[in-house]
């Protein structure tokens, strides 16, 4: 999967949530947005980094406590 398609991904479902709102105007995307792509971003790339927290954020190009966090926030990690 290319960034592109990712790109066409997000387009898509953003269009779809657009749609469902049936012209109701939204409110909070932007937060809404990065919390609904956090989550599952996080989890994967844990999961491809088998648990390791340093590797992820060195994938993720953040730094290890931002991750930690992050991942606290999301209750991935207690």
């Amino acid at each position: 999967m290319s960034k592109r398609h990712i790109e066409e991904c997000i387009r898509d479902s953003l269009e779809g949530y657009f749609k469902d709102l049936r012209g109701v105007e939204p409110n909070g995307m932007y937060e809404m947005i990065l919390r609904v792509v956090e989550k599952p971003l996080l989890e994967t790339v844990m999961n491809h980094a088998e648990g390791n927290q340093s590797r992820a954020a060195e994938w993720l190009g953040i730094n290890r406590n931002t991750l930690r966090r992050k991942l606290l926030d999301h209750k991935l990690i207690k």
